[in-house]
């Protein structure tokens, strides 16, 4: 107990308290700050990842365009319903959605 007491009256166990406590709770980059931070860097690295596949899969689709007449055909008449000179294109529509059941 008497040993408690002395390390409770040290000005360096004091000031070595006070600080870790301070950088733990009240400093601009405590503990909670440094979770957060983690976590959005983890989100922000999933996003890239992310935004780094479409792109790779934009770019692919793009040199497809590119070199091959008839993807991009296909491309433009689903798209953009692009037809032909001597061709009629019918859009249907279901308006109510078909039933899965028996009845």
């Amino acid at each position: 107990m008497k040993r408690l007491i002395d390390l409770l009256k040290n000005k360096y166990f004091l000031a070595s308290l006070a600080f870790v406590i301070w950088m733990l709770f009240f400093d601009r980059n405590d503990v909670i700050s440094q979770y957060d931070y983690r976590n959005q860097v983890k989100k922000l690295e999933q996003e890239r990842d992310f935004y780094t596949k479409e792109i790779a899969d934009v770019q692919k689709d793009l040199d497809e365009l590119t070199t091959n007449k008839d993807k991009l055909e296909k491309f433009a008449r689903e798209r953009y319903l692009m037809k032909r000179d001597n061709e009629d294109v019918f859009v249907i529509i279901d308006e109510k959605p078909a039933k899965k059941g028996l009845f």
